[in-house]
């Protein structure tokens, strides 16, 4: 198959590409840096010729609340129209789980009204949901610095190391459109304060962390469990105390 991937020059298009064409599929990676801007439209239809799937793996370069939800409605609209033209049968998107149940973010709200275009469009589409990935953690902690001490909510955190995100979302690539939402995590749930904890502790960081109920996650309170999976989720196999060993 001919995929076309935007966003594939970044850490999970990149991972991708590479194990479609390992796979023995054609993978393009797609991206301003290659001629193809989905805001402009610019190289759209040429990229999208000839093309089985389109897989979107794009974030936007501002989280300002106009500017996130702009471009993820843009973006993706831009690439719908272009995908019709070429005959695309299969439009494959990037997630996260819990955007439709945190809706005090604005950049989750963005992601709500992206996958909303999708599915209002009348595309084969499958939307792939994520948690948040490993190699986040150490930059979601330092989002709580609060002077000497590091304040993280104790809502429950389940991270997924990217390699494993990359593969799933390769597996949903290939398979027939889902038409639906394919939920993905890693195998542990573990509240954010004990995940800062250990992130800490693998950097010999003595900062001290203080579990917060009240405490913010990019701006918004979370729910205990709202960033978690549900029953049915693809589950990876590569735990965070793994990845930090290796890391």
């Amino acid at each position: 198959m001919r995929i076309i991937v935007i966003g594939g020059t970044g850490m999970i298009g990149s991972k991708v590409v590479a194990d479609l064409t390992e796979r023995g599929h054609d993978a393009v990676a797609a991206s301003p840096n290659t001629g193809v801007n989905t805001i402009t439209g610019e190289g759209l239809a040429e990229a999208f010729e000839g093309a089985d799937v389109v897989l979107d793996v794009t974030n936007s370069p501002s989280w300002e609340p106009q500017a996130v939800l702009d471009f993820f409605v843009s973006s993706t609209t831009n690439q719908l129209a272009a995908e019709t033209e070429a005959g695309v049968g299969h439009h494959v998107a990037l997630s996260i789980v819990g955007a439709d149940r945190e809706q005090d973010s604005a950049y989750l709200r963005a992601k709500v009204a992206q996958e909303k275009v999708i599915t209002d469009s009348g595309q084969p589409y499958t939307i792939v949901r994520s948690t948040q990935f490993h190699e986040f953690v150490r930059a979601i902690v330092e989002q709580g610095v609060d002077g000497d001490v590091i304040r993280l909510t104790d809502s429950l955190f389940q991270p997924i190391a990217a390699d494993d995100v990359a593969a799933f979302v390769t597996d949903a690539t290939l398979e027939p459109a889902a038409n639906g939402i394919v939920e993905i995590g890693g195998p542990d749930s573990i509240p954010l304060a004990e995940l800062g904890r250990r992130a800490l502790d693998h950097e010999s960081d003595s900062r001290a962390i203080v579990a917060d109920a009240n405490a913010l996650y990019y701006g918004a309170r979370v729910a205990e469990d709202s960033l978690t999976t549900g029953p049915d989720a693809r589950i990876g196999k590569i735990s965070y105390d793994a990845w930090l060993a290796e890391s």
